[in-house]
């Protein structure tokens, strides 16, 4: 059913003929690794009215109606299915001066875990109200964030530096009309939903925490790869080699999936008044047609959680470094980038601008692409931060004029082999736990959990060799896991 172009290369030949194909990255080891439903939802998505274009990334696995690490690109119409309910889930990575000798100890990195964990809760229900030393979140300020995202005003109140908007992919989303008011006004319509008032404070103190599932923190050593290319763009991103830093991966919480589960309840009754046909028959790819009022509404909603999502890295961020403070007195650190994996965005596509809609996919513009004008990374490429696992380790890529053919992205990760019941049953406890051991890589539980185990998930070189062998982006720095925060929850996406 894959045809391939070039080793890491190919296509899927849509059902209807008249459409172009489906992209598919990947060499032959991770194309036999799709299973069939992960097919069948890209076919299903590939065909869904409006859509131009679909990418299917290494990782791709089985998802919410579009599958998990794909690109689905369209001009006219807008899906909050191939964005999913942790709206802008995202990666953040913090560098410090502490060298990679300061943690050697394990005494030093429990206290660290202890210091963090004091700070920023995981666990899907967990607020800074759970933690000694988190941040008080009022519903004012709250409003705020969902309204400003990581404005001066918003990042000083919570004790972030405000430069750090600097290096976010996004530091501020506005609404469908590119305006703050926009957002302002759809909070009050929110507000008028009597359950969403009253759980509107309890969100919001879920700033600064991580929540539970495949969300994590992760201390990290870095090793700047040896090309010329690798090393000039590793000093324009501020990163140290042998140096501690430190990666984070969440969402928008418990906001962005109550929005976005009202969104698809809302969209599923239009569809079911109008008798408009689900694409597919599957409710999971409803959509709204750009201009109309319940397009708006989408849009003004994912804008408000992707807010969230930015102000939630960046408090995380500053929460890490004041622990690392705390535990090794004098540390300093500066945020590398924040990006995200799960976000719909008006992008140029083919020379004209289209939303591109990212689930489980990570943009990717290269040196010289006229988006990076005016920002640190036009001679480089913006930094893609892609984990992989503890044990096998993460990687900072940079892009390459080649991602084009993917629609300027790249996979968000290793993506799962094994879903959480499978690892459950196939995965050994003691294996898993030695397998740490033997690493030396502490983390915050007692037993680590055997549905996010690494062997849970594809095999990250083979997923690493087909985004460079597909010329999509190169490698910058390799991160080496010291330790983990994680939660066994019940994952927020």
């Amino acid at each position: 059913m894959i045809h391939v172009i070039e080793e890491a290369v190919g296509f899927i030949p849509a059902r209807n003929t008249s459409l172009t194909p489906i992209t598919v990255i990947g060499t032959e080891a991770i194309r036999d690794g799709f299973d069939g439903t992960c097919i069948a939802q890209a076919l299903n998505s590939r065909e869904a009215p409006g859509v131009s274009e679909l990418v299917l990334n290494p990782d791709a696995h089985a998802g919410y109606g579009a599958p998990v690490g794909c690109v689905m690109v369209s001009p006219t119409h807008i899906y909050p299915g191939p964005v999913g309910v942790d709206i802008k889930c995202s990666m953040s990575l913090l560098q410090t001066d502490v060298h990679e000798d300061d943690i050697r100890d394990k005494t030093v990195r429990r206290a660290l875990i202890e210091a963090i964990c004091e700070r920023t809760p995981t666990g899907a229900g967990k607020s800074q109200r759970s933690v000694a030393k988190g941040r008080v979140i009022t519903e004012e300020l709250g409003r705020k964030v969902c309204i400003e995202g990581a404005s001066v005003e918003v990042c000083e109140a919570l004790g972030i530096p405000p430069e750090w908007a600097e290096r976010c992919e996004d530091s501020s989303h506005r609404g469908h009309d590119r305006t703050t008011e926009a957002l302002a006004n759809r909070l009050e319509v929110l507000f008028e939903n009597n359950k969403f008032k009253e759980r509107f404070p309890g969100k919001m103190r879920q700033l600064g925490t991580y929540g539970g599932g495949n969300h994590f923190g992760e201390a990290e050593i870095v090793d700047i790869v040896n090309t010329p290319e690798a090393k000039r763009a590793a000093e324009v991103f501020g990163l140290k080699q042998d140096h501690v830093a430190f990666l984070s991966h969440c969402g928008s919480r418990g906001l962005g999936h109550d929005l976005a589960s009202n969104q698809f309840k809302v969209l599923e009754k239009m569809f079911d008044t109008w008798g408009t046909p689900y694409p597919a028959d599957d409710k999971k790819l409803v959509y709204a047609p750009l201009g109309t009022q319940e397009a708006n509404d989408y849009l003004d909603d994912m804008a408000i959680a992707a807010n969230f999502a930015t102000v939630n890295h960046m408090l995380i961020n500053a929460l890490v470094l004041e622990a690392f403070q705390e535990v090794l007195p004098g540390t300093e650190g500066h945020l590398v980038y924040f990006i995200s994996h799960n976000i719909a965005r008006h992008e140029k596509v083919r020379d004209k601008f289209q939303w591109v809609h990212r689930k489980g996919a990570t943009r990717a513009f290269p040196a010289g692409h006229f988006a990076l004008k005016e920002t640190p990374f036009y001679e480089t490429g913006h930094p893609i931060l892609l984990p992989g696992n503890p044990r096998d380790g993460s990687m900072v890529m940079a892009a390459l004029p080649g991602a084009e053919k993917s629609c300027y992205s790249v996979n968000h990760g290793a993506g799962r082999s094994m879903g959480r019941r499978a690892a459950f049953r196939n995965l050994d406890q003691k294996t898993v736990d030695a397998d740490f051991e033997d690493y030396d890589i502490l983390h915050n539980g007692r037993a680590y959990p055997r549905d996010e185990a690494p062997d849970a998930y594809k095999d990250f070189q083979e997923v690493l060799a087909s985004v460079e062998k597909a010329g999509l982006a190169h490698g910058v720095a390799r991160l080496k896991a010291r330790f983990v925060i994680k939660d066994a929850s019940k994952a927020d996406d």
